[in-house]
């Protein structure tokens, strides 16, 4: 789901607490991807809000948790989402609260906060098209038990993944991937970071395509 008129609103009317979102809102920032080249912290989902208007949310995941107290079982959902503008950006968060809406409200906002920037390529030796829609080469990532690993696949193959990781890659623009997974992929929230480390790590040293650029 996109942004709604009331979310544009109320961002109109926002007013950044933090140096990064001043600079935003001044337009001195223009873009999601300087704040990560220049390793500025990401503390204002409104930023993100600024900075991607197109960004999109889907639900991953909701549950019922209990919380023992001296009063008793307190009750709350558990809302896990993922947020992305299906163009390079993506991020998993999730939320608590007794009304799903508000624990939704939260889940966004903690995904907006774990947003990262992915690089994409087309690592794959059976394509070289050239074109960015899988992963420029193999990437792993783990969250609890559960481990992923990315390989780049050729143009039309797809995502050859479970449903949970399936839509966190959607959502970061990624077309076509083979995925190998290890662990207890049945938690949903751990599966879904596991993918989101993996996507993180593409960016973890610089490849000699980005030299010649």
């Amino acid at each position: 789901m996109a942004m709604s008129a009331i979310d544009r609103a109320a961002l109109e009317e926002w007013v950044p607490r933090t140096k990064v979102g001043r600079l935003v809102k001044e337009g001195k920032i223009t873009s999601l991807k300087e704040i990560f080249d220049k390793n500025l912290p990401l503390l204002e989902p409104e930023i993100v809000d600024y900075l991607l208007p197109e960004l999109k949310y889907e639900r991953l995941d909701v549950s019922l948790v209990q919380k023992v107290t001296d009063a008793g079982r307190i009750s709350r959902f558990r809302v896990v989402v993922v947020v992305g503008n299906g163009d390079g950006f993506v991020g998993v968060g999730s939320g608590k609260a007794r009304q799903y809406l508000v624990a939704l409200q939260k889940a966004i906002r903690n995904a907006k906060l774990n947003i990262i920037p992915v690089r994409r390529g087309c690592g794959s030796w059976e394509c070289a098209c050239g074109e960015p829609h899988s992963v420029p080469f193999t990437v792993k990532g783990k969250a609890g038990s559960v481990r992923v690993v990315l390989k780049p696949a050729p143009k039309g193959t797809g995502l050859v993944a479970g449903d949970v990781a399936k839509k966190v890659l959607a959502m970061a623009g990624i077309k076509d991937v083979w995925t190998q997974t290890f662990g207890e992929t049945r938690t949903t929230y751990n599966f879904a970071m596991a993918v989101l480390d993996a996507l993180r790590n593409t960016y973890k040293f610089v490849t000699p395509y980005d030299w010649t650029r």
